[in-house]
């Protein structure tokens, strides 16, 4: 599990930079400012979540099945809270009204924050001091 971790972690890190890259040079002359500035929060919230993959594959502190549902949350809220935002900042440049399934954005960033929330109750759970573990 710890190498899917890592390597889902280290996709969503390398998508970010390009998407990042993508919306400062490829996008910015498309969309208005606002609508940059949107697609620049997903990027962000995606890069943070790389991070946090990163140190949920590489940590002994947290146990199999917390990692293993803190990747599927992480997973699964980057693709709605991100993708849906980098969707509904390009809008004008589709064929297809993302603003039909925007409501998935908050979904999304509610599943980052539970796994944020999960990764605090096992935290504050564990008896001892974690760096002995």
């Amino acid at each position: 599990m710890n190498k899917k971790i890592l390597a889902t972690a280290a996709l969503l890190g390398a998508v970010g930079i390009i998407l990042g890259a993508f919306a400062a040079h490829g996008l910015k002359s498309k969309i208005t400012a606002e609508s940059l500035r949107v697609f620049e929060t997903g990027v962000r919230y995606q890069m943070y979540h790389a991070l946090f993959l990163l140190f949920v594959g590489a940590t002994r502190v947290i146990d199999f099945k917390t990692k293993k549902v803190l990747f599927y949350l992480v997973v699964t809220g980057v693709l709605l809270f991100s993708g849906s935002i980098y969707g509904l900042a390009t809008n004008s440049m589709s064929a297809f009204d993302f603003k039909v399934i925007g409501f998935v954005t908050p979904i999304g960033g509610l599943m980052l924050v539970l796994s944020w929330i999960l990764l605090l109750i096992k935290f504050l759970k564990n008896k001892g001091d974690i760096s002995k573990n």
